[in-house]
């Protein structure tokens, strides 16, 4: 039976948005109290790196190849799968460790895990995005806009609890918390796209076998590799995804817990952050269609880049930091559904799992030696010096768009099915007329 998109349909995207805030909150205190339990145990910046990079690594080897199987398991399966899985892995950490036998090699197993489990979830979930906007009778941007509002929205509210949470119940226990939120997220977005053809598993006209799921995979980096504008954005985000992850899991709550006041503080930031970064992506996704997208991007890049990296290195009080951490919380609220605007527009929906998994591995193939990185260059070099040496790489890479002509293709127009007959994927390796 075939959909009636004439028909204004809202439930579905209200309810992707409600589980994807819970399955984000659920990740955004795995990212806080994880970080925080290793200082508190250990001391050691560097295996907190080290537990970063075990639970980011498994992330970027599961993007890179399951994007074929999204599309065979179905999106609804794959997703509840991942947030069960995740919920199950971060519960057992605390458990473990009231029991007495928790190890470092143990939570680093188990967050390799949540890492493995995490990024085809978020993907299954994202690819329907279109289809949600279009049923809801939206606009592409405002979707867009509501769907990064909504990850950020999970981001505030995981910030501004998860710091006073550490400090009232310990890291221990709010990784229990953040265990209940996956338990929360996996049947909310079971129910909110139950019938939607796009979530269950597509049918191919061949087998599944070792040759089509290779070809399958192909598909969609060789669509990103002959796409300019999408190789480009995917390389900036590797690299300031890295810097990012070294920030957020080393950087600053070093910071926090040596010059600042502990982990309110930490969360006092990270919600300053998050609060102005859900204004930016709300604010985008209402008025965001009467700009021009280059320049809006590249400023709000330039903004959100070094500014942050040199006060916190420069100064040891919460108010200079907490100021420019708000501003380029803005300027970040924006770049995320402009980013998802452009990949949609340019993608084929029968490519888009593939070729967003593909973008999502791209993006995230060094994310994972950022805190690694960035831990031992703190302590090797010390905060300060790290601070101003990380800084310094994000302001190169926030250049591109203004050096290359690439970028300015985000003001092009067409549909993506448009789009997709001028491909060279669909030119060159597609055989359908």
């Amino acid at each position: 039976m075939s959909e009636d998109f004439g028909t204004v349909d809202r439930r579905p995207l209200a309810t992707v948005l409600a589980a994807n805030l819970v399955s984000i909150a659920g990740n955004c205190l795995t990212y806080m109290g994880v970080p925080w339990f290793v200082l508190e145990s250990t001391g050691s910046a560097a295996k907190a790196g080290i537990v970063a990079f075990c639970t980011l690594l498994p992330a970027v080897l599961a993007a890179l190849v399951t994007g074929p199987v999204i599309d065979r398991m179905g999106r609804r399966r794959v997703s509840v799968a991942s947030d069960l899985a995740c919920g199950v892995a971060v519960a057992a950490i605390p458990l473990l460790q009231f029991a007495g036998i928790l190890q470092f090699w143990m939570l680093c197993v188990l967050m390799a895990m949540t890492g493995l489990c995490r990024a085809p979830g978020e993907t299954a979930r994202g690819v329907l995005l279109p289809t949600l906007a279009e049923r809801a009778g939206m606009p592409l941007t405002r979707a867009a806009g509501l769907y990064d509002g909504a990850a950020r929205c999970a981001a505030l509210t995981a910030s501004a609890l998860g710091g006073a949470l550490i400090a009232v119940l310990g890291p221990q226990n709010v990784l229990l918390v953040d265990a209940a939120t996956f338990a929360v997220a996996a049947p909310l977005f079971a129910f909110g796209v139950r019938g939607l053809p796009e979530a269950r598993a597509q049918r191919r006209p061949e087998s599944a076998s070792l040759r089509a799921y290779r070809r399958e995979l192909a598909d969609g980096y060789r669509f990103v590799a002959a796409t300019p504008l999408l190789l480009g954005l995917c390389l900036m985000t590797l690299v300031t995804r890295g810097l990012d992850q070294g920030w957020s899991a080393v950087l600053l709550p070093v910071h926090a817990r040596e010059e600042l006041g502990g982990a309110v503080d930490l969360g006092l930031l990270n919600a300053a952050f998050g609060i102005c970064a859900l204004t930016g992506a709300l604010v985008y996704g209402a008025v965001g269609n009467r700009f021009r997208r280059w320049p809006v991007f590249t400023i709000t890049f330039l903004i959100g880049g070094l500014p942050r990296f040199v006060v916190a290195a420069f100064t040891d009080t919460f108010t200079p930091l907490a100021v420019i951490m708000a501003v380029e919380g803005l300027a970040f609220g924006v770049l995320n559904p402009i980013m998802a605007t452009v990949t949609y527009e340019t993608v084929p929906e029968e490519l888009r799992s593939r070729v967003l998994s593909a973008t999502t591995a791209s993006v995230q193939l060094i994310t994972p030696l950022g805190g690694l990185a960035a831990g031992f260059l703190v302590d090797l070099a010390g905060l300060s010096s790290a601070l101003l040496a990380v800084g310094g790489v994000y302001l190169l890479a926030t250049l591109c768009p203004v050096i290359f002509p690439a970028w300015r293709q985000m003001d092009s127009t067409g549909s993506p099915q448009d789009r997709a007959e001028g491909s060279p994927l669909r030119s060159s390796g597609s055989k359908r007329m």
